[in-house]
């Protein structure tokens, strides 16, 4: 069986804890992979390794840096269908969507590759007589990164590629999951010419998390996650000094309108609802239907597509399917367990998946895509984040009525409203608490050249994920301000040739 080892100070390096966590194949439930898990001693060797790095790469010119991840962007596209398949096999999710993760995380690479213009500063000339001010954008050193089992390529590349152009080193700590993707990212990086020790990757548990949040070499911690875990991440590591960002759970609504397009509606809420089994934090898991006419109608049109739901393992030969496995047994057992409190507390189970058989994997850890009606907000199917196939249909007679629903849950991470109607559009955009929203776009996930993060209970840390955000998380700002004396002058010296690196 394959061993999952670590990479540190540019090589892979084989687990000395005796620890090890088993990695499976959802679809199968068969063990693929044992992966070591890291002892305190071994994380504290990869944070070493980062800060020794730190000198020689924060002092590489920006424009070296940026070559690398060209370099790097190169090697993943040409790598890409491989870095999917790895996900496929440990995450579950099909390959045009392990694929999709790939390319929403190159996006951020692409971003990054323009951090010497990025990272400039800003220059006041004459702030007073002879004086003048700049500002410098310099790296933290040592960041760590700690990412969730359902993205973890693209979640990843949030993190390490923008920390990485402003020149600090970096950890990543996978999920014991599915850690293949951020290991091969790790190989990729040295062949684009990444100095040894400048990206390490940590597999472990809370022992490894643990002494990254609290040990005095690392600067700042990138987290995404449960908002339990986030909360326990940015407080133990914010009360030891370092900078966090820490992004938490999520209960995404979508808003349809009576004069929305419901075809449109419904087709949207299918990928957002049931795309990767539900384990996005941006997926949609309640819909909140105007009217009980949109209501019906929209429950119609959903129940039309779920009837052709292809339900099945990620890999396949011919025809791929919609929607592949949970990661593991256990979690796939934790979305049962809410189908059956939604039972229990009197919503309506209009589709159930609990009982759905795949021939052929028989042991894959499969639930049905599944639709709740007349959900009510004190249902804990509602009020918490269940991360699996399940949508719940929450109906409501205004969209100030929607609005009030919305503002008043916990989560604050996504949101989208269906309409034609301009005005109503801008009302709920603008006076929605939620910090990603989207206008006939179910999945409003920004671009890298934007920032990527909630409010309320779904962030804990003031500066959300890639785009400037990104920028002004991994540096820190220096202001300098200079005069120099009158009748100076250097000795003039020549130069012909053309100035380069």
């Amino acid at each position: 069986m394959q061993q999952l080892h670590h990479f540190i100070n540019g090589q892979s390096q084989p687990g000395d804890s005796g620890r090890n966590a088993p990695v499976y194949n959802p679809a199968t439930g068969e063990q693929s992979a044992s992966v070591s898990l890291a002892s305190a001693e071994e994380t504290r060797s990869a944070i070493a390794a980062a800060s020794a790095a730190f000198p020689g790469w924060s002092n590489t010119s920006a424009l070296k840096r940026s070559r690398i991840l060209f370099r790097f962007k190169a090697l993943l596209e040409k790598h890409s269908d491989e870095l999917a398949t790895l996900i496929s096999r440990e995450h579950g999710k099909v390959h045009s969507d392990a694929l999709g993760e790939v390319t929403r995380g190159m996006e951020v690479v692409e971003f990054a590759c323009g951090m010497p213009h990025l990272q400039k500063g800003e220059h006041s000339l004459n702030v007073g007589t002879g004086v003048d001010s700049h500002s410098l954008m310099q790296p933290l050193g040592v960041c760590a990164g700690i990412a969730p089992f359902n993205f973890p390529a693209m979640v990843p590349m949030w993190m390490f590629p923008i920390a990485l152009a402003t020149g600090n080193t970096f950890i990543m700590k996978p999920s014991e999951k599915d850690p293949s993707a951020p290991l091969r990212m790790a190989e990729l990086l040295t062949e684009a010419g990444l100095p040894p020790g400048v990206f390490n990757v940590v597999n472990g548990d809370k022992e490894a998390v643990d002494v990254l949040l609290t040990d005095e070499r690392v600067e700042a911690v990138s987290f995404v996650g449960s908002t339990p875990i986030a909360e326990y991440i940015y407080s133990t590591a914010s009360a030891h000094g370092k900078r966090v960002q820490a992004l938490g759970g999520a209960k995404n609504h979508m808003v349809v309108m009576p004069d929305a397009d419901l075809d449109q509606a419904a087709d949207a809420l299918m990928g957002a609802a049931y795309g990767s089994a539900g384990e996005r934090c941006m997926a949609i898991s309640v819909a909140v239907p105007i009217g009980e006419q949109t209501a019906q109608r929209l429950r119609d049109k959903i129940l039309e597509r779920m009837a052709t739901l292809r339900v099945g393992p990620g890999e396949v030969e011919g025809q791929e399917n919609d929607m592949g496995p949970l990661i593991s047994r256990v979690h796939a057992d934790k979305v049962i367990e809410f189908i059956d409190s939604g039972v229990e507390q009197g919503a309506e189970l209009v589709v159930d998946g609990r009982d759905i058989k795949i021939a052929g994997h028989e042991n894959g850890y499969f639930v049905g895509a599944t639709l709740f009606d007349h959900v009510r907000p004190d249902m804990r199917i509602y009020a918490e984040e269940i991360f699996g196939p399940v949508l719940c249909l929450v109906r409501q007679e205004s969209l100030d009525e929607a609005i009030a629903l919305i503002n008043a849950h916990e989560y604050g991470n996504g949101t989208a409203i269906f309409t034609r109607d301009g005005d109503a559009a801008r009302q709920y955009t603008t006076r929605i608490q939620v910090g990603m929203v989207g206008v006939n776009v179910p999945i409003p996930v920004p671009m890298a050249f934007h920032s990527f993060g909630g409010w309320k209970r779904s962030l804990f840390g003031p500066l959300h994920m890639h785009g400037p955000d990104g920028v002004r998380f991994y540096t820190r700002m220096k202001a300098v301000t200079t005069r120099w004396p009158d009748g100076l002058r250097s000795e003039q010296t020549s130069h012909f040739t053309m100035p380069t690196l």
